[in-house]
């Protein structure tokens, strides 16, 4: 038997060169499941490509269906010049994860997240807490900018588009700067000198589960393994309850062993895991 591809609607296009299309999985014209792909915006460089859904209904799942249609989608993605496809997959979607491993994705980055309950935990009393000052996010804005693009770029993204997504996060979650309705920085000091800051606003996962999120932390190279990353994290939680949250999130890179063991003692579990293939 065999299993294909059909599309299930039009091909539709944004005007900054997007398209996503649906497909049916087919086997011998039997419908058994659905597929959705995307493409990024173009930023000057081939698309790239997205397996935004791909679901085998239940009768026709542990045949293989699932891996044969993640193959020929990806084929529909070179057919539309993309050279590299990514996937997003809840972290308890056991059997999704492995077969993306078996064929070929590596995790770029996760999303974690905590539920909040009880009080709003104390911090360390050697560590000062005070507002970001505007030279002070002027600075920032621009060391975070390159720090942003340079992750991307050593996880699978060119350059270019690295820094184009850089640009366009800012202007999505900081419109207004230091200023920005339901941002919060924050400046940790240790004596009078500055340790390390935070930025956590306010996100939604999904439609109508709006929680709170950490955007940004960093601690001073020569201030690390001190407890001040522990710190900045405990006063995220304070801001996101005294905000009336129940719920904090976050993003964090692949590789970033150090970060995502103090997320994991701090209570944050993984919620979906991000994954890149190259279409060569």
């Amino acid at each position: 038997m065999t299993t294909t591809l059909r599309p299930a609607g039009p091909l539709q296009q944004t005007p900054d060169g997007a398209r996503s299309r649906t497909y049916d999985v087919c086997v011998n014209s039997r419908r058994v499941g659905a597929v959705e792909l995307g493409t990024l915006p173009g930023t000057g460089r081939r698309a790239a490509g997205v397996i935004r859904s791909l679901h085998i209904d239940e009768p026709d799942r542990r045949r293989g269906r699932g891996t044969v249609a993640a193959l020929a989608a990806e084929e529909v993605l070179r057919g539309w010049g993309c050279d590299q496809v990514s996937v997003s997959i809840p972290a308890g979607a056991t059997v999704a994860l492995r077969m993306a491993t078996a064929l070929g994705y590596t995790e770029r980055s996760r999303n974690m997240a905590k539920d909040l309950t009880g009080p709003p935990p104390e911090l360390p009393a050697h560590v000062e807490i005070r507002p970001m000052t505007e030279a002070e996010y002027g600075q920032w804005e621009a060391r975070s900018a390159e720090r942003f693009a340079r992750s991307w770029a050593e996880h699978g993204v060119p350059e270019e588009e690295a820094r184009a997504r850089a640009e366009a996060s800012r202007r999505e979650y900081l419109p207004d700067g230091l200023a920005t309705e339901g941002a919060a920085f924050r400046v940790a000091e240790r004596d009078g000198v500055p340790v390390g800051h935070l930025w956590t606003g306010r996100l939604e996962p999904a439609p109508g589960e709006d929680a709170a999120f950490v955007y940004d932390i960093e601690v001073a190279d020569d201030q690390r393994g001190k407890g001040y990353g522990r710190a900045l994290m405990l006063l995220a939680e304070r801001i996101a309850l005294e905000a009336g949250e129940r719920r904090i999130g976050l993003h964090v890179f692949a590789g970033n062993a150090p970060a995502i063991r103090l997320y994991e003692s701090l209570g944050y579990r993984t919620t979906r895991v991000h994954g890149f293939k190259p279409l060569l």
